[in-house]
């Protein structure tokens, strides 16, 4: 499986997480309001902060995830873009040369 399709599904998988909580935190504040145990602005304030703090702690633990993912594929010896781009540029110089080489032995 792709690293950047497990990621992007990890990740897509805690957007609809998300969107599950703020769904349900919506219906129990409009509960609360018809039972009389809040105003309608102080749900709709409720539900901004719940959210903000939902938003803050979902970066931090987005930000976690992806140290965790590139410690994992860095111990499994999974080289990262930069050390691939490097090798395929060592690898175009080797052929380079060799192609020098042996059009020089041709001549």
């Amino acid at each position: 499986m792709d690293n950047n399709n497990l990621l992007r599904q990890l990740l897509m998988i805690g957007v609809g997480t998300t969107s599950l909580v703020a769904e349900r935190l919506k219906q129990v504040t409009e509960e609360w309001v018809r039972e009389g145990k809040f105003n309608p602005d102080q749900a709709r304030s409720f539900v901004d902060d719940v959210m903000a703090q939902l938003n803050v702690n979902n970066s931090a633990l987005e930000d976690q995830f992806q140290r965790l993912f590139r410690n994992t594929l860095q111990d499994l010896g999974v080289p990262r873009q930069a050390e691939m781009d490097e090798l395929r540029g060592r690898l175009d110089r080797l052929e380079r040369q060799v192609r020098d080489l042996e059009n020089k032995s041709w001549k």
